[in-house]
Order: C-alpha cells, then sequence, then structure tokens
C-alpha cells in the first residue's frame, strides 16, 4: 500500500500542507506530489489518495478538477481517498474540499475522512499557526482509518 498526496497551489501553502501529510504517513511510503507531475496509474487498490487545492473561485483549481475528470466512472474504485483545501478563514468562502471529495466519490473512491480545510493568513498566505501541525494530525487519522 502506498500514500499518493496529489496537490495543485498557488503560492506554496497547499504544497506544504501536502509535504506535511507524506511526512505524518511514512510508514505508507507517502509521497507529496504536484497535479502537474501525477501518474494516476500509480495507484492500485489499497493505496491512499489525498487530493488538496487552494480555494479558487469558489472550488477546486481547474488542474485538480481536470484530474478527477479524467478519474471518473469507477476508476477509483478499492482506492481510499481523503481531500483538503487552503483557504483564508473569512465570513464567506469556497469549499474546494467538499467538492473534491464528491468526485473522489464518483470515481468509486472509499471516503475515509469528512473534508478538511487548512487556513492561510491572507490570499498568498501564509499558512495559520499550527496548521502544518493539524496536517500531520490529520494524517495520523487517515493512517488510522486505514487500519480499520
Amino acid at each position: 500500500m502506498k500514500a499518493y498526496i496529489v496537490y495543485d497551489s498557488a503560492y506554496g501553502n497547499t504544497k506544504a500542507v501536502a509535504e506535511a501529510i507524506a511526512a505524518s504517513l511514512k510508514p505508507l511510503n507517502a509521497g507529496a506530489v504536484s497535479v502537474a507531475d501525477f501518474d494516476p496509474g500509480l495507484l492500485s487498490g489499497g493505496d491512499l489518495l489525498v487530493v488538496g487545492s487552494p480555494i479558487n473561485g469558489w472550488r477546486p483549481t481547474p488542474k485538480i478538477t481536470e484530474l478527477l475528470a479524467q478519474m471518473g466512472n469507477d476508476n477509483l474504485k478499492g482506492i481510499n481517498a481523503a481531500a483538503f483545501d487552503t483557504r483564508v478563514r473569512f465570513f464567506i468562502h469556497g469549499d474546494a474540499a467538499k467538492k473534491i471529495t464528491k468526485l473522489l466519490k464518483e470515481a468509486g473512491a472509499n471516503i475515509i475522512s469528512d473534508p478538511v480545510p487548512f487556513y492561510v493568513q491572507g490570499t498568498e498566505g501564509p499558512l495559520r499557526s499550527g496548521e502544518l501541525e493539524k496536517a500531520g494530525s490529520w494524517a495520523k487519522t487517515l493512517s488510522a482509518a486505514l487500519e480499520r
């Protein structure tokens, strides 16, 4: 079993979260990989796919949306999955992680966690204090969910 943390990142914040998740999932041979470099053909049954995106116009970035559209029609059957996004804490915002989760589920993935937001201080960041630690903790809950 392997873990792939696939992300798109405009200012490096989503990448930093993906790398923190991968570091906490080392026993699963985890790696953080940009959506531009990810090969979906590497996935096999039982693997973990975590997908992250900044909120871009109320939704995931076009690159993440395109990748997930290519994985439609039950191509993720047997794959465990979860999603996260990076966002500014504001009274109104999009929810990229929720939309990613929906697309993963439509592609047949087994969703093992509710979508999780990670917060940045402004449009370009940086991440708010404690968010990388939160990412590491969330990764441990993902690992525990795989053991059930």
